[in-house]
């Protein structure tokens, strides 16, 4: 999945989560805080993924 897809997908999911914490009257700030683990772990996850992908590409043909 490329790195634009990835970060449009999980601003959509954290973007769904804070709307719907709002609706369930959760206070402002717990919301806040939610939102900005789900960034770190966005951006935790999504670099792990772009770093396995370069390791896979730096490597020569045949080499496991």
């Amino acid at each position: 999945m490329s790195s634009a897809l990835y970060a449009a997908a999980y601003l959509l999911l954290i973007a769904g989560v804070s709307y719907l914490a709002y609706m369930s009257h959760i206070p402002e700030s717990y919301i806040i805080a939610i939102a900005i683990i789900m960034v770190a772990i966005g951006v935790v996850s999504g670099m792990e993924s772009a770093r396995l992908r370069n390791t896979h590409l730096r490597r020569g043909p045949g080499v496991f």
